[in-house]
């Protein structure tokens, strides 16, 4: 059922320990010293830590992306500033309030299959567990921070369709990407790193060309209800492992998202946060 993602270079331990190139190597050196930079203070004053991390046993291509900028924001969802991954991502500074703007997106195909991925063993945060589409943040830059119905978010969800996935950006337009609610919650991955993010639900439902990044993604596949269903109950046995958010999603919101695909406005609520 689930296709593998080939890939030229190992994936898990091996590739975490790989060699870096130059730039890999200047770009590894930007994120250690972004990490021990001041951080950007949220409303209480308190700035993000200084932790050092040793990050040479992680995946190169995965660290570069520890320097983009996120979205720090309230518990209300109000834009308070910019941190970088890394910072986000680390339980110190979680603990301490520090909270980001994400989304999850949920891709269906015209047989209402749901789109899953498998997270690749080189992934910081939640390394091969199986999720939904796509999970990512809206980046600090003019695009992805209007606010405006989501449409940052939803340009957003479209690049990392895009890098993820292999999803060519012409055949998910921001317009075609619907925005239903937003959840906040909180998780540990492992003693180091985690996610505490207000997560946009973004739905799809479309045909699409896939062409995924081994780095990104181990495997993939389209499931039914009933698959799904079959997968969650792994899980729960301690099978297979599945994201955070992905499991709290599934509990509380998408079986009856799934059931009214052709009726999704009436599941629209762009005022409340679930809080979970």
């Amino acid at each position: 059922m689930w296709r593998a993602v080939a890939r030229a270079l190992a994936i898990g331990p091996a590739a975490r320990r790989r060699g870096r190139g130059p730039g890999e190597e200047r770009a590894a050196e930007r994120v250690w010293r972004g990490a021990g930079s001041p951080g950007v203070a949220g409303r209480d004053g308190r700035a993000a830590s200084m932790r050092e991390v040793d990050l040479d046993e992680l995946d190169a291509q995965q660290v570069q992306l520890l320097a983009e900028m996120c979205i720090l924001i309230d518990e209300h969802d109000r834009r308070i500033g910019a941190e970088t991954k890394h910072n986000c991502h680390l339980n110190e500074n979680i603990d301490r309030g520090l909270l980001h703007r994400a989304f999850s997106v949920f891709l269906f195909n015209t047989e209402n299959k749901l789109l899953l991925q498998q997270r690749s063993d080189a992934k910081i945060t939640f390394p091969g567990c199986f999720t939904n589409t796509c999970c990512s943040h809206p980046l600090s830059n003019p695009q992805e921070l209007e606010e405006s119905d989501a449409i940052g978010v939803r340009r957003a969800a479209q690049r990392r369709l895009e890098a993820e996935l292999g999803i060519p950006m012409e055949e998910v337009p921001p317009e075609e990407i619907n925005y239903l609610t937003r959840i906040h919650y909180k998780a540990q991955s492992d003693g180091i790193w985690g996610e505490h993010e207000i997560d946009y639900i973004l739905f799809v439902r479309k045909n699409v060309t896939l062409n995924p990044d081994p780095n990104e993604i181990k495997s993939y596949c389209y499931v039914t209800k009933e698959e799904l269903k079959e997968l969650l109950e792994k899980a729960a046995c301690g099978e297979i492992k599945i994201t955070p958010w992905f499991q709290i999603i599934a509990d509380a919101f998408l079986f009856k998202w799934w059931d009214n695909l052709n009726h999704l406005n009436q599941f629209v609520d762009h005022e409340k946060i679930h809080r979970m």
